[in-house]
């Protein structure tokens, strides 16, 4: 196929490619195209012409190109391979054309040819030396600073930068250009042999001692000890968005922390800026921390040169004015001498420079892109510095790093985001590390394992790194507690309560909690304040003005802020949020003064919120009138952070458990303690009711589905944290679907525990959907007592093994009901295809079964099929994205012969031939049913193709054969598109 062809037949997708892709990318392509004399000077700016989008750019690229005939053609493929990534490349098909074209043994008859027949490497040399090249030319009298102002316009990156360089340096003539090759030529060696080479190194040697001190210990949360990190650290589950293999679908895929700041699971490549996203005590803060240790320590991120990390929570503390030189000298290092070389060294190489900010969900300022700021000198406020770094107005090309939780991301802020990386917690061995870790008794440690291994639901709680620290501390509490350990989070945090009172040196006679009550309404209301002003960082004023007291200090959930210092004195900060949350919710259950108006503002999202803003208005806890103290309180309420809110909120639900009342029924009156259970149960209620009712009704011939919203996660978390079966009876009863979607609701182990909880008490069956969320083998074990009432699971995108599935196999056997599963995007092999077998041949009403793009070869085809052989009632099966190969197509062919009921059949990407389609094309000549059969993306010959003709002639019930990208020519596709009309190219 000619090049000018080629390029007909995948315009589409080459526009899809390079307008998917980044400015920088496309401007390299028209790089070696001007370079190789594809393109013309006037041809380089009409394409390039400001204002026109990316897409439009390109289309006006491929039509300039194919107008120019076969060899420019050929010339744009071979510029295609040098600039395409090989992810992009992948889906194109360049053929013969991607070698780029020979050299010329003529050399450039001037300085100002060589400009342009050198471009791209040129282009890649003046990265990060622009600045230094145009001081040289403004010395020599070759540029003005009005040059050099354009050049280094704010929203150029360096390449773009680079580029202009070039263009005008060409427009000023020969001896300018001569000049600048001669520059250019001596930027070969590296930074460390330029004249601010040991400028930057002596700093570089601080800097890295300076966050080697910071980074090198880590502060339990309880700050009681400080422990050695290397000792400590484990790692957590990290995973990024990736497209699946051969398909738009997102496949969720595991990356070390030394991939952080790696391509994969790119979205946005004109952006800087990587976010870790996790829940509340996922460990976000500590895997920063343990990334900065090993860059100071020369064992990663070495292609920085400079790491600077911050703490969004001590930023909140700058009052005054800053600029982005004060922030980084001020705040992480300052350098010894030579500030101002030092300082014009990263904004000359700002690739070489690492920011991080942690914490972004707890920085007092909404993101807003509206105010430019692009001056690194010019003092403004901390939030403007900021917002403007993640824009890339600040410092750009600059790579940040910021964790967050998820919620406070907003879309605006999600533009300037480059990749994002979910921070999930720790695997299941990754919690009997952590446990080993902090135990160096074996004895201890395998009875704590084992402990936790026979409680599936504290167990799915410990996927949360905060959650298994509290195991481990209170481990001798745990294991003398026998049958009635932990089951819910509220559970937890009671033993973590228990242990501190009960180790505290004031401990007080009594009951462990009665003695403490008013240590726990200080703290209590302390947290609450806090909460709902969005303050995590507490003054000794603050502190006095909640009458804490230094016997409050010393129980330990308060310690001395490591991140603020100030002259006014001691900072407090709570040992997590959590905590904090926790606190909140022990004062608005104990608090006799409390009342519905709070329990009305935690439960009812968007009304009568503000009534929670009044524990703030009074000294000692007091009522107004509803009316005035919702006006007054109104303006403070609206800074409260609703994840946070809803935390304290599951824990209210807990500590008015049946479970719970005893305890505390000796800290308040008994008839308020069963007022506000009460109003608890009546606000969770009304909740699922209200999302009930949200409920559309279904299009013709569709089933009634739910598309729940994560809210409605959190009040099913709710109602298990309140352990009331009852609650969870009478809220299923009212669910009236047949489908219930729960895709990308950030559910985990935990999730699974809640949901389970109070599905099992449905109905009628349902379908549920949990695609793209995070599962895993523990939710799995989670999701058993519901299975039953599901007749359809769709788990595509969880992180599941073998073992998971293969738990929830043997449970799904036994379940009438249970009839359709999909496990697209997992982890599963050859081990799990018996099991499979096994329900196909004992579960005659199973019709659905779907196992794209897991790791199954033609060994699990073969055991599958021996279940296929048996089943009298598999509609559907998919396969998609494996690598049964010709073997496997053979098994599942011959398997399927006899099959009456099979209606969809997908192979598509399995590496079948011509040998595996032969044995196809007997099952569709013999099929009664079968109505599609995908084989898109194989290897499949026009051979194959044949056999599939010779039987579709004697099949009528067969609509579609699917053959894209196989090993047929333009030509052959043709043909064939003309035999038969099911055959779909």
């Amino acid at each position: 196929m000619s090049a000018q062809c080629l390029l007909r037949s995948q315009r589409d997708q080459l526009v899809g490619v390079l307008a998917g892709g980044s400015q920088d990318t496309f401007h390299s392509l028209l790089d070696y195209l001007l370079a190789w004399e594809a393109l013309l000077q006037e041809d380089y700016e009409n394409v390039r012409v400001s204002g026109r989008t990316l897409s439009g750019a390109t289309r006006s690229l491929l039509d300039l190109v194919e107008g120019k005939g076969e060899a420019a053609c050929r010339l744009l493929f071979a510029a295609l391979n040098q600039v395409l990534a090989a992810s992009q490349k992948s889906h194109l098909s360049l053929e013969d054309f991607s070698s780029p074209p020979p050299l010329e043994t003529d050399p450039p008859s001037s300085a100002v040819q060589s400009l342009l027949r050198y471009r791209p490497s040129l282009v890649r040399k003046l990265h990060g030396h622009v600045a230094a090249t145009l001081k040289l030319l403004v010395d020599r009298g070759c540029f003005t600073q009005y040059d050099c102002d354009e050049v280094q316009l704010p929203v150029y990156t360096p390449s773009q930068q680079a580029r202009r360089l070039l263009d005008l340096t060409r427009m000023k003539g020969e001896d300018t250009a001569q000049l600048l090759l001669t520059t250019i030529q001596q930027l070969g060696k590296g930074p460390a042999d330029t004249p601010s080479g040991a400028i930057y190194l002596k700093y570089q040697k601080k800097l890295r001692t300076t966050v080697s001190a910071q980074s090198r210990f880590l502060s339990t949360y309880d700050r009681t000890d400080n422990i050695c990190l290397e000792d400590i650290y484990t790692d957590g589950v990290l995973e990024v968005s990736q497209n699946a293999c051969g398909t738009s679908d997102q496949k969720q895929c595991p990356i070390g922390l030394e991939d952080i700041l790696s391509s994969a699971g790119t979205v946005n490549e004109d952006a800087d800026t990587v976010l870790i996203s996790g829940e509340a005590g996922s460990g976000k803060s500590t895997l920063l921390q343990w990334l900065h240790l090993l860059w100071a320590s020369g064992r990663a991120f070495q292609e920085y040169l400079f790491v600077f990390p911050f703490s969004c929570r001590r930023l909140n503390f700058m009052e005054r004015e800053v600029s982005l030189r004060s922030l980084i000298f001020e705040h992480c290092c300052w350098p010894d001498a030579d500030q101002d070389q030092v300082f014009q060294f990263i904004l000359s190489h700002p690739e070489k420079t690492l920011l991080t900010f942690d914490g972004f969900d707890e920085f007092k300022f909404c993101f807003a892109d509206e105010k430019r700021h692009c001056s690194p000198t010019s003092p403004t406020g901390i939030q403007s510095v900021l917002f403007n770094l993640l824009q890339g107005n600040l410092l750009k090309s600059v790579c940040k790093v910021i964790t967050s939780r998820l919620e406070a991301v907003s879309a605006p802020l999600k533009k300037y985001i480059r990749k994002e990386a979910s921070l999930k917690g720790f695997s299941q061995q990754g919690i009997e590390s952590f446990i080993r870790k902090n135990h160096s008794d074996p004895t201890v440690t395998a009875r704590l394992i084992g402990s936790l291994q026979s409680n599936s639901a504290l167990f799915s709680l410990c996927h949360i790194p905060v959650f298994s620290w509290i195991v481990s501390r209170c481990h001798a509490e745990l294991l003398g507690q026998g049958s009635s350990s932990p089951q819910t989070m509220t559970d937890l945090y009671l033993m973590i309560l228990q242990h501190f009172l009960l180790h505290s040196a004031q401990s007080a006679a009594g009951s462990w909690i009665q003695g403490r009550v008013g240590t726990i309404l200080r703290l209590g209301k302390l947290a609450l304040d806090g909460l709902v002003s969005s303050c995590y960082v507490f003054s000794t004023q603050d502190l006095k003005q909640a009458q804490v007291a230094e016997e409050d200090i010393s129980t330990g959930f308060l310690s001395t802020s490591k991140n603020i210092s100030s002259q006014s004195g001691k900072h407090y900060e709570f040992l997590h949020i959590t905590v904090q949350c926790f606190f909140a919710s022990l004062f608005i259950v104990i608090n006799d003064n409390i009342d519905h108006f709070i329990i009305a503002a935690l439960f009812c999202s968007g009304t009568k919120k503000s009534a929670l803003a009044s524990v703030r208005t009074c000294p000692e806890p007091c009522f107004l009138s509803t009316s005035r103290q919702e006006s007054r309180v109104q303006t403070l309420l609206q800074k409260a952070e609703r994840p946070n809110l809803q935390i304290t909120a599951s824990f209210v639900a807990g500590l008015l458990s049946q479970r719970h009342r005893s305890a505390l029924l000796e800290s308040c009156q008994p008839a308020k303690l069963a007022r506000k259970h009460d109003y608890v149960k009546k606000y969770l209620s009304k909740g699922m009711l209200k999302h009930f009712k949200s409920i559309p009704p279904p299009l013709k011939g569709e089933k009634k589905s739910m598309h729940a919203m994560p809210e409605f996660v959190w009040l099913i978390k709710c109602i298990y944290e309140m352990q009331n079966s009852d609650l969870a009876k009478d809220a299923m009863a009212k669910l009236e679907v047949e489908h219930l979607k729960l895709t990308y609701c950030n559910i985990g182990p935990a999730e699974c525990t809640a949901l389970a909880f109070v599905l099992r008490h449905l109905k009628k069956p349902i379908g549920l959907q949990l695609d793209c969320n995070s599962v895993g083998d523990a939710g799995i074990e989670q999701l058993l007592p519901c299975l039953e009432k599901c007749h359809a699971i769709y788990l595509r995108n969880n992180n599941i093994s073998d073992e998971g599935i293969c738990r929830l196999l043997e449970k799904g056997i036994h379940c009438p009901s249970f009839q359709k599963i999909a496990l697209f995007n997992n982890n599963l092999t050859n081990e799990c295809t018996k099991h499979f077998a096994k329900l196909l041949k004992q579960k005659q009403n199973f019709l659905s079964l779907r196992l794209g793009n897991n790791h199954i070869t033609e060994e699990g085809a073969e055991q599958l099929a021996e279940g296929l052989r048996e089943s009298s009632s598999l509609q559907y099966l998919g396969l998609w994205g494996n690598k049964i190969g010709d073997k496997g197509a053979e098994a599942l062919a011959r398997a399927l012969q006899s099959s009456r009921t099979l209606v969809w059949l997908s192979l598509v990407d399995n590496n079948i031939g011509s040998v595996g389609a032969h044995a196809l094309a007997e099952l569709i000549q013999g099929s009664v049913s079968l109505e599609e059969l995908w084989l898109t993306n194989n290897h499949i010959t026009r051979q194959g193709v044949q056999y599939l003709l010779e039987a579709l002639e004697k099949n009528t019930t067969v609509k579609s054969v699917w053959l894209r990208g196989n090993k047929l020519s333009t030509e052959e596709v043709e043909e064939l598109t003309q035999i038969d009309r099911r055959l779909t190219f």
